[in-house]
């Protein structure tokens, strides 16, 4: 008789030695914190969002500061902003909800990690009662375009809306703002297949934090939901504002031993023309 999904775990998909990630050296940098140098940290206010930049080769901490709040995240090659985080083929490289060890991948033709995740204080959260996991690729980030089409409501505070203001002053647009890593939402698919979310589980000093594969602009949107435990709009809901909380950013170097062994990961050597230089099959 087939075993239940209960029963056996169905193997990944995608394997192979290019997802192999070195534990070892990506261990020594998310537990040997004394040898960090702090080069930037910055608050991003409840509603709204915050872009900065982490050199290669340096690790970025963010961090719950008051209270439970989601942080919807963006990436980009700082030089090539044609290169950014791609949460879907993440979702399928790594996993739906990632944790330490997990890569965040960028987009065709790059398909390089952008960056590798050393320290995450809620990777015991594992499965809720409901089947919740935290740090999720699942969903995107929330925008007024369906607050409009959903609610008849218009707001500006949205991630999409936080996220545009934010990289505004690095030459991007509301175009460059891409599906997300919602950093310490905790959500899952209910029985029907449909996206759910549940109250967030970080608590003051709670923090996700990875290292820079490249050069990297990253860009952080406060979630205008807060905690997510109330729905901001419908018929009788109140602006859930108070369970809004800042979320802050550390940006350290790291002592160059640390990072001797290491170089940047390269795009895949694909040398093909896509089919456009010849026929094959004629």
């Amino acid at each position: 008789m087939p075993e239940t999904p209960d029963q056996r775990l169905t193997e990944a998909a995608y394997q192979g030695p290019a997802l192999q990630v070195d534990q070892d050296f990506y261990g020594r940098i998310g537990q040997d914190t004394d040898r960090r140098t702090v080069v930037d940290e910055l608050t991003v206010p409840i509603r709204s969002g915050r872009a900065w930049e982490v050199p290669a080769g340096h690790v970025c901490r963010i961090y719950s500061v008051e209270g439970p709040q989601v942080g919807d995240l963006n990436l980009w090659n700082r030089h090539d902003p044609r290169e950014r985080f791609w949460a879907s083929r993440t979702r399928q490289l790594q996993a739906a909800h990632v944790s330490t060890f997990d890569r965040l991948w960028s987009t065709l033709p790059f398909l390089r990690p952008m960056a590798t995740i050393v320290g995450d204080t809620l990777s015991d959260y594992g499965v809720d009662g409901e089947g919740g996991r935290v740090h999720d690729t699942l969903g995107t980030r929330c925008d007024p375009y369906v607050s409009r089409m959903l609610n008849d409501v218009d707001f500006d505070y949205h991630c999409h809306s936080n996220l545009t203001r934010a990289v505004l002053p690095y030459g991007l647009t509301e175009f460059d703002v891409h599906d997300v890593l919602n950093v310490f939402q905790c959500t899952g698919l209910n029985d029907r297949d449909e996206y759910f979310m549940n109250t967030c589980p970080a608590q003051p000093g709670d923090y996700f934090e990875f290292f820079a594969e490249q050069d990297l602009l990253v860009a952080l949107s406060a979630c205008p939901g807060g905690d997510l435990s109330a729905p901001m709009f419908g018929e009788d809901n109140e602006d859930p504002v108070e369970n809004c909380h800042p979320l802050g950013v550390t940006v350290y170097s790291l002592d160059a031993e640390l990072t001797s062994s290491w170089s940047e990961p390269q795009s895949p050597r694909y040398g093909g023309h896509h089919g456009l230089a010849e026929k094959p099959w004629s």
